[in-house]
């Protein structure tokens, strides 16, 4: 939730500090070519929502769990890629919205998260790994297992949008991505350093680097609390967690839930993460710094497929700073040279895609029936 979008935009300001982490051995794990489709399990249940189905596939050696709302074997694939403290649920909306429009959804629960596999080591939770998963997936899902999909990412799920765009653009037909603007790496600075040095130790990227802490705390507040206070946050500003008062700020703020989030979506999340736990999610936090290790080849490099970007004025990774400047100013479309649209949604925050669906699921549509031939 809430990354760190803009830190390659302020990391300049403060040349004087970091220093590089001691090297890692964490190697990429791109699915090798498969001469055989990767195994898929019978469909076991049908979702509550009409025309869901869940599938699990043995993708990069984990099963992953997708949904899907299956259209004709020729209509058009979307993947969407969710973020934290997300699952495919999240897509809900757009899944029903846009296989009504002759698309067909997929939504996976990445690793770590619901129903799919989370391996127990934290470098296991890398760019590589994940954007090794979802090219499996990919491979799975299409006809001849060499087609592009259409993506459309948020918040954690965005920023693994990009790097799949960056390591495999012939994959993407075309992305819309959401709150987390693309990054170029700036290889001077360390990002986890960098970040504490001018937020402090209790900004929620630093207090989420010590495994098993957060996770204590967050058993002690209890699941539900936990992510109700993610998923309302609403606030354009740094998202602290003091240990002596984590979400303190929140006490005082009315119980009930907003309008686009009813009790029945929130006791979905609780019934995923009070089994999974929150440990897998976060350990892709705990890679940020190894992430910046594995990804010194594509320094400077660009994302060479066609972008739509949408941000909420209210999200709080479009006030970070230095966001604004990049986006407007001429920096994004420099990285992004194919970026068609950037669209700022005036009065929505960080889960804009649930915030207003319909306005999101015709921004999704309009852009790839550009792509699609007549």
């Amino acid at each position: 939730m809430f990354l760190y979008r803009s830190l390659n935009h302020f990391l300049s300001r403060f040349l004087h500090f970091g220093k590089r982490p001691e090297p890692t051995t964490q190697s990429p794990t791109f699915p090798q070519n498969q001469s055989n489709p990767p195994e898929k399990t019978t469909t076991v249940k049908m979702s509550k929502l009409d025309g869901v189905e869940h599938k699990t596939l043995n993708v990069n050696g984990i099963n992953m769990h997708y949904a899907e709302i299956s259209g004709s074997g020729r209509d058009p694939i979307i993947l969407f890629i969710h973020g934290f403290p997300e699952l495919w649920y999240t897509w809900r909306h757009q899944m029903a919205a846009l296989s009504s429009l002759g698309y067909r959804t997929i939504a996976p629960d990445l690793r770590g998260y619901g129903d799919t596999d989370a391996p127990e080591k934290v470098e296991d939770y890398t760019y590589l790994n994940v954007v090794g998963d979802l090219v499996a997936l990919i491979d799975a899902v299409t006809t001849s297992g060499d087609e592009a999909v259409f993506v459309v990412g948020h918040d954690w799920g965005a920023m693994i949008a990009w790097q799949l765009c960056q390591y495999r653009p012939e994959k993407v037909k075309a992305l819309v991505n959401m709150s987390v603007v693309f990054s170029p790496r700036y290889p001077d600075r360390v990002p986890v350093p960098t970040l504490r040095h001018v937020f402090g130790d209790d900004y929620y990227i630093c207090r989420f680097q010590k495994p098993g802490e957060i996770e204590a705390e967050f058993k002690k507040l209890g699941t539900e609390n936990v992510l109700k206070k993610f998923l309302t946050y609403k606030t354009p500003g740094p998202l602290y967690l003091p240990k002596p008062k984590l979400f303190k700020r929140s006490e005082n703020a009315a119980s009930a839930l907003p309008p686009w989030l009813t009790q029945e979506d929130l006791d979905y999340y609780v019934n995923k993460y009070d089994k999974k736990g929150f440990t897998g999610p976060i350990n892709y936090y705990r890679n940020i710094d190894r992430n910046w290790e594995l990804t010194a080849p594509w320094t400077g490099a660009k994302i060479s497929v066609p972008v739509k970007f949408i941000v909420g004025d209210q999200d709080l990774t479009y006030n970070s700073p230095g966001a604004k400047e990049y986006i407007h100013g001429g920096g994004f479309k420099r990285d992004v040279p194919l970026l068609d649209e950037t669209v700022v949604l005036n009065g929505l925050g960080h889960f804009l895609h649930e915030e207003s669906p319909d306005e999101i699921n015709q921004h999704i549509h309009n852009f790839f029936q550009k792509f699609l031939e007549k």
